[in-house]
């Protein structure tokens, strides 16, 4: 008789596999698009990781539906012929936590847990009926089509380890820079991190529950662990011996640009709707610059007001 497993994976031999990318040993990655949510990408813009060993699996950021969480459910079973212990959700954006409904099955039979930090799991309570409502317009009913909330069911702490096998993911200090709770792990073996939403390239990161300087003091943190590997909202690796991944250097470039002419403008006498005041050329061909960068310099301009004022201005 077969396995439950191997029953699973013939009756879906005509699913289509996820495309994995091998970062080290026994972690995958499953990239997104480096765009804005959409049809084409069906709300893919943030990366799934997979760490593996013993048989065991740890699904870092789900996903943005029940469909792709389950392909990564079945492929985790039918390719790397592990079971999920833990499903984790790094920080309260819909394209990273929808998918948490593909797990609930093995939740409720005590195999698995979902966690997150106490502060996402709060941030996923007020915001999340209006995300999934926002995601199925962006990436279409098609792609969205049976998925619901499903919220963590255990809270992270720093200090904790989530244990895959031999490897150990440590939970570092949570950061209040992207959202209102970035969890960040780290594994020093591996010199990975997986970082939420604090690392950007090719994309205007998003800072609509953020802090420029919140998010530049974070940056401070994350570089000083000097990984190898980062896992944000994209991946990125170091080029050379002894540099940090390219996305660490270029979210720092954007936000420190951004803090720079939100009081340049300041001092210039402009006033916060004056977003044009503050154009960023550099980074106008990065995803969601006409959507985001504008918002971001409000944002911005509205933390730093008494950075200013107490400037003596």
């Amino acid at each position: 008789m077969a396995s439950p497993a191997q029953t699973d994976c013939r009756a879906q031999a005509g699913v289509e596999p996820v495309p994995w990318e091998p970062l080290a040993p026994g972690v995958w990655v499953w990239p997104g698009a480096v765009a804005e949510v959409g049809v084409g990408n069906r709300g893919h813009v943030a990366p799934t990781t997979v760490v593996l060993d013993g048989g065991e699996a740890a699904v870092i950021d789900p996903g943005p539906s029940l469909l792709h969480g389950l392909r990564v459910r079945r492929s985790v079973v039918c390719r790397f012929q592990a079971r999920v212990r833990w499903v984790v959700n790094t920080h309260a954006h819909a394209e990273n936590v929808l998918a948490n409904g593909a797990f609930d099955e093995l939740v409720r039979g005590g195999q698995a847990a979902i966690v997150s930090t106490s502060a996402t799991l709060a941030a996923m309570r007020e915001r999340c009926s209006n995300c999934l409502a926002s995601l199925k317009r962006k990436a279409g009913e098609a792609a969205m089509a049976g998925t619901n909330i499903r919220w963590p069911d255990r809270v992270l702490n720093s200090g904790d380890v989530l244990q895959v096998g031999r490897l150990a993911l440590q939970v570092m200090p949570i950061e209040q820079g992207h959202t209102e709770g970035d969890l960040v792990l780290w594994n020093a073996r591996l010199r990975i991190v997986w970082a939420g939403g604090l690392a950007y390239m090719g994309r205007i990161p998003e800072l609509s529950q953020g802090s420029v300087e919140g998010w530049l003091l974070a940056l401070n943190h994350l570089d000083q662990l000097k990984p190898l590997h980062v896992v944000s909202a994209v991946v990125s690796s170091s080029q050379e011996r002894g540099s940090l991944p390219e996305a660490l250097i270029e979210t720092r470039a954007y936000l420190t640009a951004l803090r720079q002419g939100v009081l340049q403008a300041m001092d210039e006498g402009h006033q916060p709707q004056e977003a044009g005041q503050v154009p960023m050329p550099a980074y106008a061909h990065w995803a969601g610059y006409a959507e985001r960068h504008a918002f971001n310099v409000q944002r911005a301009w509205r933390e730093l007001e008494p950075v200013w004022m107490d400037r003596g201005n």
